[in-house]
C-alpha cells in the first residue's frame, strides 16, 4: 500500500510542470471543427506534404520549409482552410529550422491539445477552424509570452502585407 501511494505521489509531482503551463495557453481536448471535409476532399485540395502534415500530423524536415527563413511582412494562414493564424510581427528566429512565433493573431485562432505520441508529452497546435495539425508549442520562446509556436511551413500559406 505504501509503495502504491509513493508511486502515485511521484506521478502527481511529475505532472506539476505541465499543469503550471496552462496559465499561458488553454489546453483543450480534440473537438468538432467548423470546416469538415472527407479525407478524399483534403487529398484533392492539398499537396502531398500539406496532407501529410495537416491531416496525418506529420513534420517536414527542419530547414526545408518555405517559411523558415521568410522575413517579409504579412500574415500566415492555415493552408487547409485559410484561417489567419500568425503575423510576421510575432515571428522570430528560433534556430530550429521551422517558422516560430511567440503568439497567434488571436487566442481563438489555434487550439493546443496534449500530445502523447512518440513516447513524449508535448503540446500540439491545431487550427481552430479545421483541426489541421500545425506543429507544437514550447515554453522556451521570447518575451512577452515566453512561448515558441514551432510551425510547419507546409501547414501555412503566406500573404505579403500591402
Amino acid at each position: 500500500m505504501k509503495k502504491t501511494s509513493l508511486v502515485l505521489l511521484l506521478a502527481m509531482a511529475a505532472m506539476l510542470p505541465s499543469c503550471a503551463q496552462s496559465d499561458k495557453k488553454q489546453i483543450e481536448p480534440p473537438r468538432a471543427y467548423s470546416t469538415v471535409k472527407s479525407e478524399e476532399q483534403w487529398k484533392k485540395e492539398l499537396t502531398p506534404m500539406q496532407y501529410h502534415v495537416l491531416r496525418e500530423k506529420g513534420t517536414e524536415p527542419a530547414f526545408s520549409g518555405e517559411y523558415a527563413d521568410n522575413h517579409e511582412k504579412g500574415t500566415y494562414y492555415c493552408a487547409a482552410c485559410k484561417r489567419p493564424l500568425f503575423t510576421s510581427k510575432t515571428k522570430f528566429e528560433s534556430g530550429t529550422g521551422w517558422p516560430s512565433f511567440y503568439q497567434p493573431v488571436e487566442a481563438a485562432a489555434v487550439i493546443v491539445i496534449k500530445d502523447t505520441s512518440l513516447g513524449m508529452v508535448r503540446e500540439e497546435v491545431v487550427c481552430s477552424k479545421c483541426g489541421g495539425h500545425l506543429g507544437h508549442v514550447f515554453d522556451d520562446g521570447p518575451e512577452p509570452t515566453g512561448l515558441r509556436y514551432c510551425m510547419n511551413s507546409a501547414a501555412l500559406t503566406f500573404q505579403k502585407a500591402k
